[in-house]
């Protein structure tokens, strides 16, 4: 049995959901996002728009694995199209600033050139201060993807610790030479 899959998800009060087909349409104050389930092994309960239940009709080694993933996919549309996610990064380091320019983010990051990042449909980043990037979405894979280009671009550097990291990411800073 699996043990995330056998819990109900909840859905909010401004959050519609509809099954159409094979896929489920969630619809909610944040975005709308379908998800794709196959029927042929789950079946899919929504009772009376409270909550949305998902048990596979045969338990076997590969429904279990899939049966978590499905209920947990479910849950992120629901609570993504409802409030949504966010990431906040750091830009640390001497001269290290962002700025929005229309559709693009501009990033100077201490290379010789600009940085000039193309923001995804779907998402919206704010720069707080010149140090500080607010990556905001409905989807949380999309959010987590752009977190994850944003800080290849620098990546933390183990001496100093300058480059880019998530709010709260501890950085192990390495011992510099000694004479």
């Amino acid at each position: 049995m699996s043990k995330i899959g056998k819990i109900n998800i909840p859905i909010p009060e401004k959050v519609k959901v509809v099954l159409a087909g094979s896929s489920l349409n969630i619809e909610g104050p944040s975005g709308k996002k379908s998800v794709n389930i196959d029927l042929d092994i789950f079946n899919l309960d929504i009772k009376d728009g409270k909550e949305i239940s998902i048990k596979p009709k045969t338990i076997d080694e590969n429904t279990k694995k899939l049966w978590g993933m499905n209920r947990s996919l479910i849950n992120n549309a629901v609570i993504g199209t409802h409030s949504g996610y966010e990431k906040i990064l750091e830009l640390i380091g001497v001269g290290y600033r962002a700025s929005l320019k229309g559709n693009q983010l501009n990033l100077q990051l201490g290379y010789s050139h600009d940085i000039n990042f193309d923001i995804p449909e779907g998402i919206k980043i704010l720069v707080e201060k010149q140090t500080i990037l607010k990556i905001t979405g409905s989807d949380k894979q999309l959010v987590g993807v752009v977190a994850s280009k944003l800080k290849t671009l620098r990546k933390i550097e183990p001496y100093k610790g300058k480059g880019i990291r998530e709010k709260g990411q501890y950085v192990l800073k390495k011992e510099g030479k000694k004479k």
